[in-house]
């Protein structure tokens, strides 16, 4: 035997899960209940109190049935009782028909004594002796059982035998329809995180205090409206009335605040400030939400589930009213057996009556009651399942009410399921809105990155960059702190990889910044803050990704004189990138750009009366067309660095003003068109290095204002003797190259400061070498030099001799007479030190402040 709390448990559920489950559901799972009771009390009444109690039918009987007599009586048969004299034992005759049977005098029971004879009219027996007497039967009491478990099971209708068994089959079947959605396994998980998630969502801290803020908020906006009408009171509500959850569910705390449209009201945040447990908690939860959303939007298997499980209700419902009803009137007190075992009873026909019959026609009746009711609400379900589309779920009303304008609306089973629990209460829905927010992420970021980041700690991470200014490097942040735009003393701010950067109109108070880096970081700025900006901010980098990260205001700075952009800027974008916007840049001195172009962007231009140098850095994608520089004539340095030229661009040769060239890092195998440098009459340094030039033209004596000249980094072999009728030459390096010899002309460069010849396979110095005695810089190391001249000495200027890696197997000592060559200047290999003299090397030893202390 099983017990109803057993039974029950089939329709037990996590309490957290009763906020999915609506009136609805909640009233079946009662009327469930009720099933079970009635269930399992016909069942105990049947198996306890059941029983059929049958008397055969007597012959005379049937007859005196088929012919009734006029006095409306039955005829009974006569029975006469024989009581043999000087006998121990008494002998009964009983008359069926024309054969007599003798049985034995045994005792019977009330039921069926012979001292009780039944009539049809209901009128009392006449009284033929002493004691009344009935029809008499020759059945014992063993007969009697047998027959009566006989007709039970031959004579009662099936339905009247299996009817608790019935509705206790159906019942549970209703009962696992209704809750097959929490339990199976591809929902249960989704069910089980969403109700979590939804749970802490109600309970947060942030939750609580972003909705206080909107309603201040609100309330504000009304007394500006109400200008001059009574102030309004302050409403609030600790206790859990309408609109609050009730309190059997243990995940979510009775107190709370009401949110009334009918009221005005002001609701007082508990919580003002946050705490860094409760931040972090908080911005877990963003991130759950967000994860939880893109994984149940994909699908709409919950829904799917949901109505089919109602469907099977509703149909269940159908099949059990159409085959019940049926079986009311089979139901009967009275019944007629004919069981077919004359040979063991004597009897072929009985009467019987079932004592539980009316009490089975009442619970059947009732059963039927409550199926009808639960199919009504089966189709009620069904009706406001298809009424509405529960696939699409809409924040309206959160946004009209709250100051998140941007809660997006939810499709798919994360749309129903927020469907369901605005059926147990809606203010789930509206604090979980709150999670959806961007808006609300970010106001918790910056609530959190303002108490992480205090002014002292900002403070601290305050250095000094390598032009002595003071530089505040912030990288991966939430957002700026507010605390940075209290370092009114701060040069430079860099921000880097903050996707939500803001700059406020604090920024006002920074009067000392002039330098601005958004490295991956597209900030929005205040009108007042841009105001600021547009005339205080001198040079600005900015490293992207994408153009679309360059803000728009960038292009705005009236007053901007370098500005650096670094990122992807190939010709398909170029129209993206907003370069025209590039003239209201009227002081910009210095463009920089730093991506992969295979053009020159002809908006560039637009800066051209007042640009003084361009830097194009290419990532190794090929410069084709340059066109647009031949329109940039005060440009003063230019740069094209890493964009696989194999010439030098004719369009160079129309920029009068150019005065420093560099083609570093392209493909350039021969500058025979060097010679129409001649006419760039203010061109005073060439940069040819990291290329693959093999000579050099003799041409180049035609560029005589030249002063430095960088050829590092070729396949040169030699020097032809062109390149020393440069008179105003100050600076040659011809490093890493294949150069064996250094001509004796090399003695012409009497201006020449710098020298580099490092890495290359000189093995002899010339004398005319240390003619050049302005010459400061000397780097011969990594050659194969056997010896260094005693001429040495002539170089008074010295500051910086590299001997490094040659065959020298030792140092002259008149490098004592180069007077301002210390030991930090001097690179060479110690033992080689060693062999200097120890005066000379007390000499190079001195403090560098000497020399000039002396007036040298």
């Amino acid at each position: 035997m099983f017990t109803l709390a057993e039974v029950a448990s089939l329709n037990d559920i996590q309490p957290t899960y009763r906020i999915l489950k609506p009136w609805w559901d909640v009233f079946m799972d009662y009327l469930a209940v009720v099933m079970l009771m009635v269930a399992i009390f016909a069942g105990t009444m049947q198996l306890t109190k059941d029983q059929v109690v049958c008397l055969p039918v007597l012959q005379s009987t049937v007859n005196s049935k088929a012919q009734p007599s006029t006095s409306g009586k039955a005829d009974f048969t006569t029975v006469e009782t024989t009581t043999g004299q000087g006998e121990d034992a008494s002998m009964r005759t009983v008359s069926f028909g024309s054969a007599p049977t003798v049985t034995p005098d045994v005792p019977l029971s009330r039921a069926t004594s012979p001292q009780y004879q039944p009539t049809e009219s209901g009128q009392e027996l006449k009284k033929e002796q002493k004691d009344s007497s009935g029809r008499k039967t020759n059945l014992d009491f063993q007969q009697y059982v047998f027959i009566n478990q006989m007709c039970y099971h031959l004579a009662l209708p099936w339905y009247s035998k299996y009817f608790p068994y019935l509705v206790l089959i159906h019942t549970i079947i209703l009962i696992v329809s209704s809750n097959f959605w929490f339990k199976y396994p591809k929902t249960c998980s989704k069910i089980e995180h969403f109700v979590s998630i939804l749970g802490k969502c109600f309970e947060s801290p942030w939750t609580t205090k972003a909705l206080s803020e909107t309603a201040c908020e609100d309330s504000e906006e009304n007394k500006q409206r109400l200008t001059g009408a009574q102030s309004l009171p302050k409403y609030v509500s600790t206790s859990s009335d309408e609109g609050s959850p009730s309190a059997s569910t243990p995940m979510i705390t009775k107190s709370g605040f009401k949110f009334s449209a009918d009221k005005p009201m002001i609701e007082v945040p508990s919580v003002t400030i946050l705490d860094k447990k409760d931040g972090e908690q908080a911005k877990a939860l963003f991130e759950k939400v967000r994860k939880f959303r893109a994984h149940v939007e994909d699908s709409d298997l919950i829904y799917k589930l949901y109505v089919g499980q109602t469907i099977i209700k509703t149909f269940k419902f159908i099949f059990i009213l159409c085959y019940t009803a049926n079986f009311v009137n089979t139901i009967s007190f009275e019944h007629i057996c004919n069981p077919k075992v004359e040979h063991l009873i004597g009897y072929t026909q009985f009467e019987c009556t079932h004592n539980m019959a009316y009490m089975l026609k009442k619970l059947l009746i009732s059963y039927i009651s409550l199926i009808c009711v639960y199919g009504f609400i089966c189709l009620y379900t069904l009706f406001w399942l298809f009424r509405i589309p529960l696939k699409e779920y809409s924040f309206e009303k959160v946004r009209e009410e709250s100051s998140f304008s941007d809660i997006p609306d939810v499709k798919n089973d994360f749309a129903f399921l927020l469907h369901m629990v605005d059926q147990y209460d809606q203010l789930y829905s509206k604090r979980f809105g709150v999670f959806l927010s961007e808006v609300s992420e970010n106001k918790l970021r910056e609530i959190s990155l303002n108490h992480e980041w205090t002014f002292e700690k900002l403070r601290q991470h305050v250095s000094r960059n390598a032009q002595d200014k003071q530089e505040l490097h912030l990288f991966m942040l939430s957002g700026v702190p507010d605390a940075v735009f209290d370092l009114t003393d701060l040069d430079v701010l860099k921000l880097e990889l903050i996707p939500e950067a803001k700059i406020p109109a604090k920024i006002s108070q920074m009067t000392n910044l002039q330098e601005l880096h958004l490295c991956h970081c597209p900030a929005k700025v205040e009108q007042t803050a841009f105001s600021f900006l547009r005339d205080h901010l001198r040079c600005l980098y900015v490293k992207f990704t994408d153009v679309a990260e360059i803000p728009a205001w960038v292009y705005l700075l009236k007053n901007l004189r370098e500005l650096y952009l670094i990122g992807n800027l190939n010709s398909e974008n170029n129209k993206m990138i907003g370069l025209e916007s590039l003239r209201e840049l009227r002081h910009l001195k210095i463009l920089h750009v730093k991506s992969n172009l295979t053009k020159i962007p002809p908006n560039i231009t637009d800066v051209a009366p007042h640009l003084t140098k361009l830097v194009i850095h290419n990532d190794g994608t090929k410069l084709v067309v340059l066109n647009s520089l031949k329109k940039m004539m005060n440009v003063a340095e230019l740069e094209l660095q890493n964009c696989e030229l194999e010439r030098i661009p004719h369009a160079i040769f129309s920029l009068s003003n150019l005065q420093e060239l560099d083609l570093k890092s392209n493909s350039i195998r021969t500058i025979e068109e060097i010679i129409s440098f001649q006419h760039l009459k203010r061109l005073t340094c060439l940069k040819l290095w990291h290329n693959k030039i093999v000579n050099i033209p003799s041409s180049i004596t035609h560029v005589k204002n030249l002063e430095s000249l960088y050829l590092s980094n070729n396949k040169l072999e030699s020097l032809p003797a062109a390149v020393f009728s440069l008179q105003k030459l100050r600076c040659l390096d011809v490093s890493y190259n294949s150069i064996t010899v250094i001509p004796v002309e090399i003695g012409l460069l009497q201006n020449l400061q710098h020298f580099h010849i490092t890495g290359n396979k000189v093995d002899i110095l010339p004398k005319q070498l240390f003619k050049c005695v302005k010459l400061r810089t000397l780097s011969l190391g990594q050659n194969c030099i056997t010896s260094i001249p005693d001429k040495v000495g002539q170089l008074l200027q010295l500051t910086h001799l590299e001997l490094k890696g040659n065959c020298i197997d030792r140092l002259p000592a008149t490098l004592g007479q180069c007077q301002l060559l210390r030991k930090s200047g001097l690179v060479v290999e110690d033992h080689l030190f060693d062999t200097l003299p120890s005066e000379v090397k007390e000499v190079l030893n001195q403090d560098t402040s000497i020399p000039f202390a002396n007036g040298i």
